[in-house]
């Protein structure tokens, strides 16, 4: 029990949390048109896995706080892609106002950034706890640059604990995002697993489908 303490206190969960929350505070921004069912429906839903899953986190249940991270990152997944469906639908038919457009396929684009990181924090090496537990940096989906000359864990005295490895936080996984929606590469982080080649070419192309929706109603504007 003590171990597995000093392995949560390892990384803090909060900005995790903060950033789900954030998606449903984007969401709640959307126009009524481009949401599924009540605006405030994915904030409520959002809210309702996450007190558990931060429950399991603290007790330790690390398998049952794993698969409610993964439901709570397939529930942002949807909303996202169905707003996004309903964003490119309403286009054609100027539905809504040129501006409120302009401010949905910006929210989205951040939803965007935002629900990947989520993913590839969730799954890298097998999240944060799996992170916690491993003895190399090098045995995840992708590769940081720190993990190129961080060393392995230095011989240690019996019954002192190794010294840690550098390992990847949540804003890590934010700046490996946010690079590629905006560069559509992952830029200084490799891709190294074929999962997360193929989460980041979705990435890519969820970004350029909103880049080019942005940029078609600014023609029209102007």
């Amino acid at each position: 029990m003590a171990h597995d303490t000093a392995l949560n206190a390892l990384e803090s969960r909060w900005p995790a949390a903060v950033a789900v929350l954030a998606i449903g505070g984007l969401y709640m921004a959307l126009p009524a048109s481009l949401a599924v069912g009540p605006r405030w429906l994915q904030l409520l839903l959002i809210s309702l896995l996450l007190v558990p899953t931060i429950v399991t986190h603290r007790r330790g249940q690390h398998r049952s706080n794993r698969i409610l991270g993964h439901l709570l990152a397939g529930l942002i997944t949807v909303f996202m892609i169905w707003s996004l469906a309903l964003l490119i639908l309403a286009l054609p038919q100027h539905a809504e106002p040129p501006m409120i457009l302009l401010r949905s396929a910006a929210a989205l684009w951040l939803t965007n950034v935002l629900v990947f990181a989520y993913w590839y924090w969730r799954l890298d090496a097998g999240g944060p706890h799996g992170r916690a537990q491993r003895s190399a940096p090098d045995t995840g989906a992708f590769l940081f640059p720190q993990m190129a000359w961080t060393p392995q864990r230095p011989p240690h005295p019996a019954g002192h604990d190794p010294a840690p490895t550098w390992t990847p936080r949540f804003v890590d996984y934010l700046f490996l995002a946010f690079n590629t929606s905006t560069a559509f590469s992952p830029t200084d982080t490799p891709v190294l697993s074929r999962w997360a080649k193929v989460l980041t070419m979705i990435q890519s192309l969820i970004s350029l489908a909103v880049i080019v929706l942005l940029a078609a109603r600014a023609v029209n504007i102007l």
